[in-house]
């Protein structure tokens, strides 16, 4: 899952984001229905899945896809396929954002499974999204998005991104990138955030831990 930086900033950054993406909707479907993963925790992680994936399509759509376009518009029907599918994924992160993630003693296991079943889809929806995005974006971005741009671009990205369970982004990182790679992504963030990292990676394997391991 990891490599080194031989490849453009920006297919390591994208790469590294689908990554965590995979990671944390797997996490979540395999989670939800263990007694031990107290429902609190299981809501962070879905709260922060909601929100990152929406962004991060819709700065895709939005944004990076036109800036693609103005320089390849060939490729417009591969990208319009793929504007198909986050319309799908909407769909999929609707029913999951409106899961219950609390519950009575009597009504939790039914709750775990309503929410178990909505993050399968997510989780499905994504890993193919990402399996037929990836062929199509990353040789787009190596040819027709300038460094200048991704940097640009991964700056709007950052400035936007809404601060939900964002300390979990550094933990999910950290499993799917090696340390060379996510000092590239967190280098991007706001000078004023970079203190604060070891607080909340700490927090981030604390949390991470719970919903691996249970409490």
């Amino acid at each position: 899952m990891t490599t080194e930086l031989n490849d453009t900033a920006s297919v390591t950054e994208t790469r590294l984001a689908h990554d965590v993406h995979r990671v944390a909707t797997t996490l979540l479907a395999q989670a939800a229905i263990r007694p031990a993963v107290p429902l609190s925790a299981l809501g962070q992680l879905r709260d922060f899945l909601v929100v990152n994936l929406r962004h991060h399509h819709e700065t895709e759509d939005h944004d990076l896809w036109p800036q693609i376009l103005a320089a390849a518009p060939e490729i417009s029907r591969g990208l319009d396929s793929l504007t198909d599918e986050h319309h799908e994924l909407d769909e999929a992160l609707d029913r999951l954002a409106a899961a219950a993630v609390t519950a009575e003693p009597e009504t939790e296991e039914k709750v775990r499974l309503q929410l178990q079943d909505a993050a399968i889809v997510v989780r499905d929806v994504v890993h193919s999204h990402l399996d037929h995005e990836e062929p199509v974006l990353f040789p787009a971005l190596r040819a027709h998005v300038s460094p200048e741009a991704w940097t640009d671009f991964a700056q709007r990205v950052i400035a936007t991104t809404p601060p939900v369970a964002g300390h979990l982004m550094i933990g999910f990182l950290d499993q799917v990138g090696t340390p060379a790679e996510v000092q590239q992504v967190l280098k991007g963030l706001p000078e004023p955030v970079h203190p604060l990292l070891p607080v909340m990676r700490s927090q981030a394997i604390a949390d991470l831990r719970i919903l691996q391991e249970g409490s």
